[in-house]
């Protein structure tokens, strides 16, 4: 019986990898406002990840960069893109709850909102910054919208706060704190500019809730059974010195495949503050 019952699998299995098979997948890669511009080295950086993909699915899966977020966002609607990996990580959550995406890991650590001053910075709480120069990435990125869904917790809502400005990228943020035009800012911890910051001597004034980072999501089209040889693929990348170097690569430390409910939660997260105080 357990023997018909694996065979039956097998032919399940198969079948459904025959039927997305038929052509190369694409797995869009979206690396966010602070991410890369030359679409050439994003596919290049990504192309072994693209891989490991590939052989959990037993298909050739091509890389493709998404820099616009429009385009991103229809594609999803669209169901383009069979795998998208995203740094800015509302949009394959909200993939996942409109457009039938289904979860498949996220990159290790999770992802987090700093608050930062300078190292010579009278500010020494959080509740220091009420009516200070804010400085944050454009109002549309999603390391912004975390921020302010976090200082919102919190009790500071940047809507109220009149001294806030909202920069291109996130080292433009540097920019502001070192000419004195803001008094604190706001930045990702996966950024090179979260990674470096206290290294200057500088100081993180407040370091929000984990959220996933870099999440991975499957079309509807990618099986559970699929999904989970997948999973499998990526999760052993830490285990070899040249997974650990695809890893590297792409500047995460592992892939995890454990925050499911996490990453389903974010969109509600991200909103949940705002609709309480309208």
């Amino acid at each position: 019986m357990r023997k018909n019952i694996c065979i039956a699998l097998s032919i399940i299995y198969c079948s459904l990898s025959s039927s997305v098979n038929a052509q190369a997948l694409l797995l869009a890669i979206s690396e966010g406002t602070s991410g890369g511009l030359d679409a050439a080295q994003v596919i290049a950086k990504y192309k072994d990840v693209g891989d490991a993909i590939g052989r959990g699915m037993k298909a050739s899966v091509n890389v493709v960069f998404v820099r616009d977020f429009a385009t991103l966002e229809e594609g999803l609607k669209t169901n383009r893109y069979a795998f998208v990996m995203a740094r800015p990580s509302d949009y394959p959550a909200r993939a996942m709850r409109d457009s039938g995406y289904n979860y498949v890991a996220n990159a290790k650590p999770d992802g987090q909102c700093y608050i930062v001053v300078k190292k010579d910075s009278p500010l020494k709480t959080l509740a220091d910054i009420k009516g200070k120069k804010i400085a944050l990435p454009e109002k549309v990125a999603y390391m912004s919208k975390f921020c302010a869904a976090e200082l919102r917790s919190q009790g500071i809502d940047l809507e109220k706060e009149k001294n806030v400005t909202y920069v291109k990228e996130q080292a433009a943020v540097t920019f502001y704190l070192d000419n004195k035009f803001a008094d604190v800012g706001a930045v990702a911890s996966y950024s090179g500019v979260g990674k470096n910051w206290e290294k200057n001597g500088d100081r993180i004034l407040h370091k929000s809730v984990p959220q996933p980072y870099f999440p991975l999501v499957a079309y509807s089209k990618i099986s559970a059974l699929q999904i989970q040889s997948v999973q499998r693929e990526l999760l052993a990348l830490s285990n070899t010195d040249n997974g650990k170097e695809v890893l590297k690569r792409i500047g995460v430390n592992a892939f995890d495949a454990g925050s499911e409910a996490k990453l389903r939660d974010l969109p509600q997260w991200l909103n949940q503050e705002a609709k309480l105080q309208k």
